[in-house]
């Protein structure tokens, strides 16, 4: 071959190499793991096969009991106490606040929490149409839950108000593709990724790059299902949420039928164990069976000013923060 392609090949070998030694992202740091931990990046390449489901049921009857005060006063309801649940578990673990691409592991930099809603729009010719919408909250700020919830609130009056999201705008561009330009479009979004060349903007408003996508199927009358986690963005955590159903427990000696939310998990587990995973759980279903406590607001008097997250008091009974 000639001297010139012979160049042109070295080149293009010299900035592969050094795609490859890329380890910065706008949205993570690297961290270094067990080597067995990092042998599973190689070997379950794809979040799908690093799948865990966890099941886990909470006794609603003191959520509802809370709610009765909280949504009257600034208009909470479950989302809104799962996904601050959310929050306040992501905060006390923040190993699960990680993700794996590239098969390397990152910490992510702050704390993101999507959740899915529906959003009408009215079309040109008067008709209402049902569509599927996400918001995704930036979640590292100290607030309280009642600043919390008109924060999540705001968020959803954007998004129903029919205004263009950022969502919106990125598949409004895809979808006036052809095939064949898109196929090669998504190929090229995986490669950036991968290689940690993907602009930090497009990162930062995109609902799947995130740190738990929580997902309410309690509003549309339905139980849970176990969810598969997305290959596309670098979300490793998953929340379905079903509705509220009466179910029989043995409490004292006696039959009785409490009101129970159901919850199911799906988890990537390279991002770290079970015992992680396990930990994650139990801040939720500790913030949801005491809403009262640790989400609060409620006070007639207006003095509830404890923020969801750093919280003193988590240390008790046992708990504490698992870095």
């Amino acid at each position: 071959m000639p001297g010139g392609v012979w160049i042109a090949v070295g080149v293009m070998a010299l900035v592969w190499l050094l795609i490859q030694f890329k380890t910065s992202r706008p949205d993570g740091d690297m961290v270094r793991t067990h080597p067995f931990r990092r042998i599973m990046f190689f070997i379950m390449r794809k979040r799908n096969e690093s799948i865990v489901y966890f099941d886990e049921k909470v006794d609603a009857r003191p959520l509802l009991a809370y709610l009765e005060q909280a949504r009257p006063k600034f208009g909470a309801n479950i989302t809104h106490c799962v996904v601050a649940a959310g929050e306040i578990g992501l905060a006390a673990n923040p190993r699960l606040n990680r993700f794996v691409i590239g098969k390397r592991l990152y910490q992510r930099r702050g704390r993101f929490l999507s959740f899915s809603m529906k959003r009408r729009s009215l079309t040109a010719d008067g008709v209402h149409r049902e569509k599927l919408a996400t918001v995704k909250l930036e979640s590292s700020q100290p607030r309280t839950f009642a600043e919390f919830v008109r924060e999540v609130n705001g968020q959803i009056n954007v998004n129903r108000s029919g205004e263009k999201t950022y969502a919106d705008k990125e598949f409004a561009l895809f979808n006036a593709l052809p095939r064949p330009v898109f196929e090669v479009a998504a190929a090229l979004l995986r490669f950036l990724d991968r290689n940690n060349l993907l602009p930090g903007f497009f990162i930062e408003g995109d609902p799947l790059y995130t740190s738990m996508f929580i997902a309410n199927l309690g509003s549309l009358g339905m139980n849970p299902g176990f969810h598969h986690l997305y290959e596309y963005g670098n979300c490793p955590l998953f929340c379905m949420v079903g509705k509220i159903n009466d179910e029989l427990q043995m409490i004292d000696g006696e039959v009785v039928a409490v009101p129970t939310l159901h919850l199911r998990y799906s988890y990537d587990e390279r991002i770290d164990d079970g015992l992680t995973g396990r930990n994650g759980i139990r801040a939720m279903v500790r913030v949801l069976q005491d809403p009262a406590r640790w989400l609060g607001c409620i006070d007639d008097n207006g003095a509830d000013v404890q923020h969801l997250w750093p919280r003193e008091d988590w240390a008790s009974d046992g708990f504490r923060v698992w870095d």
